[in-house]
């Protein structure tokens, strides 16, 4: 895509009123309308310590972490907002309306930035959860510090992990008909893609289904590896400065989202086993480069040839396979534009 104009940033807080516990809903008034190319910085808030029986000052007091480390929005939130029934666990800041936006188009969302806000998170897991739910006999929620200035999380002395922030769930409002899905199951919408790629520099890119785009973010993480595999990241509240493009017509032939980095351009598969995903992400990939030019029988060679297929998520019912096509096999007139 070209360059799109940069606009004036635009802040949107974490509050009461701004925040969706557990579901992205088409039926949800916006809580900012903004124009296509506007640049957002987005407070977001942990479901971790809120979703608790505790207050968010008392259970991360444990860990020793002072109430007044603790964010004041979290325990606002806490205090005020309501997890409905079949709600998903994520508190997600949103919806935003993207002025122009149509059916039918296609919502970029350029990660200019992506902050953390506090030098804490936590990771959840125990007996039922993730890929070897038999693995561990005890639900445990660990509290782990983050030394911010070496950028890296302290998981124990000796085991250091280097930070990674990027949002968990980067979506638009569900097609018509659904009005509103769990944040937990991601789908063609985004969602919990839990995409450890969507770091600052990324872009992602969503096809639309409502008047507006109706966009959505939250569960922030301070790093991941592919899968999840345990349940959850070092889940923490997180700042992510985005900017949002719609583009006219380019979403309706999208089955999935797609992603690119300075190395990569990302396809999707999502299903409700690894079998089906890779295959949905072969297919995507496939899709993707047919698009720029390619046969079908060359789209599949290179995809064995030069596509990584990985486990993006394993743990929320849809699973995510993505490939991986590194841009640098395109060169000249084969180069490929987003």
């Amino acid at each position: 895509m070209p360059p799109a104009m940069t606009m004036t940033e635009t802040v949107l807080r974490s509050t009461p009123e701004t925040v969706s516990w557990g579901w992205i809903a088409a039926d949800r008034d916006p809580v900012r309308r903004v124009k296509s190319g506007a640049v957002l910085r987005i407070d977001t808030v942990t479901h971790q310590g809120i979703n608790t029986t505790d207050d968010p000052v008392t259970f991360f007091a444990r860990a020793g972490i002072p109430a007044g480390k603790v964010l004041p929005d979290a325990i606002e939130i806490y205090r005020r907002v309501t997890r409905g029934e079949g709600a998903g666990p994520h508190l997600l800041t949103g919806p935003v309306f993207v002025e122009g936006a149509r059916p039918g188009d296609m919502l970029e969302v350029r990660i200019l930035d992506v902050a953390i806000r506090v030098p804490y998170g936590v990771n959840a897991t125990g007996p039922g959860a993730g890929v070897a739910p038999e693995l561990l006999e005890r639900a445990e929620q660990t509290v782990i510090a983050l030394d911010l200035a070496r950028g890296v999380a302290l998981v124990r002395p000796g085991v250091e992990v280097p930070l990674a922030p990027f949002m968990g769930i980067v979506a638009v409002a569900p097609p018509p008909g659904l009005k509103r899905v769990s944040t937990k199951p991601p789908g063609a919408f985004g969602g919990n893609i839990d995409f450890r790629h969507l770091t600052a520099g990324s872009t992602l890119y969503l096809p639309v289904f409502n008047e507006g785009a109706l966009f959505y973010t939250g569960d922030g993480h301070a790093c991941q590896g592919d899968g999840e595999v345990d349940g959850t990241a070092i889940e923490i509240s997180l700042t992510p400065t985005v900017q949002l493009i719609a583009h006219p017509g380019a979403g309706g032939a999208m089955r999935s989202p797609r992603a690119e980095d300075a190395a990569h351009h990302y396809t999707m598969g999502m299903a409700a086993t690894l079998d089906d995903a890779l295959k949905a992400a072969v297919r995507e990939t496939v899709a993707f480069l047919q698009g720029r030019g390619l046969s079908p029988k060359e789209a599949y060679t290179v995809c064995s040839l030069a596509v990584d297929f990985r486990i993006g998520e394993a743990v929320n019912g849809v699973l995510m396979v993505y490939g991986a096509i590194p841009k640098r096999i395109f060169t000249g007139a084969g180069q490929v534009q987003a």
